[in-house]
């Protein structure tokens, strides 16, 4: 896959579909490598008539790591411990916009899953004239009032990732059947495939605190969101046990005009047999905002 040197940092990319047509970005979450978007799902997009990119976040995958900035305390963190991140989503967003720079578009549909919404947001209100439409999925606001996550899955999430290959396959299949979509098939199998290759390209869990960190310190930013004024969908589970639907809700509320969609069933994954239903508007939403 091919790389770019974009916002001080190196970021690895790929690409789908007919680069004439217009750009679809797609963000991933934390800790949380490009090949999450699985290239069968990107490729149904690009038939859509999209060109597709996919990248690896900061501190992830093959894109430049920030090994210094050392490795905070996210259970502390999360009872309300101070941390100081190493870097902001707001750089995270910077990387994007710079991602879009090196490649010479000028402007493109940007959508992201959980963090990754997060950040498609804050691309969304600080780089405006670059964003054709906005999709954020399963993600939130940042807002403390919302639903808390249960202690079981904050446990299961943050617990220590083991080193063996092994190991970390079993430790990630685990944590995923406490994410997962109950009204859709756990595919372990898939699960499990994936998961070795991720740990195969890029064996990295540090990343993830840190990536966790600057959400953190990120917070509520209401007024920001609600400045947004790119055509927005926000697409979000019913039964997700991370982001509560009520933050979706919440998105959808505060950015006017946008769309909301919540999908029965669905938990802070993307199961397969979702993909007609999310791909379908995500496509009829960027041909609208092409209009």
């Amino acid at each position: 896959m091919p790389n770019v040197t974009a916002n001080g940092i190196q970021i690895e990319y790929d690409t789908f579909g007919d680069r004439s047509s217009p750009a679809l970005l797609l963000i991933m979450g934390g800790g949380s490598q490009m090949i999450y978007w699985e290239v069968e799902y990107c490729e149904l997009l690009a038939k859509k008539g999209l060109f597709v990119i996919r990248f690896d976040n900061r501190d992830c995958g093959l894109s430049t790591k920030f090994e210094k900035a050392g490795i905070p305390d996210m259970m502390a963190a999360m009872k309300g411990e101070p941390v100081i991140p190493a870097y902001t989503l707001e750089d995270m967003a910077d990387d994007a916009v710079g991602l879009l720079d090196a490649l010479g578009i000028e402007k493109v549909h940007v959508c992201g899953a959980s963090v990754g919404g997060m950040i498609a947001q804050v691309i969304s209100y600080l780089h405006p004239k670059r964003v054709l439409s906005l999709t954020s999925i399963m993600s939130s606001t940042g807002n403390p009032e919302l639903p808390k996550i249960k202690p079981d899955v904050l446990a299961e999430v943050y617990k220590p990732v083991p080193d063996g290959r092994e190991a970390y396959i079993e430790h990630h299949v685990n944590m995923w059947r406490k994410l997962w979509s109950p009204g859709f098939p756990f595919d372990e199998k898939k699960l499990r495939t994936l998961m070795a290759e991720s740990y195969d390209r890029s064996y990295y869990p540090q990343g993830m605190a840190r990536q966790s960190a600057a959400v953190l310190a990120h917070g509520f930013r209401r007024s920001s969101i609600a400045s947004i004024k790119v055509p927005a969908l926000v697409i979000h589970g019913d039964k997700d046990p991370f982001m509560s639907v009520e933050g979706g809700k919440e998105t959808a509320q505060l950015i006017p005009g946008a769309k909301l969609l919540i999908i029965n069933g669905m938990g802070h994954d993307m199961p397969k047999e979702a993909w007609p239903t999310i791909i379908d508007a995500i496509s009829n939403h960027t041909m609208q905002a092409n209009i």
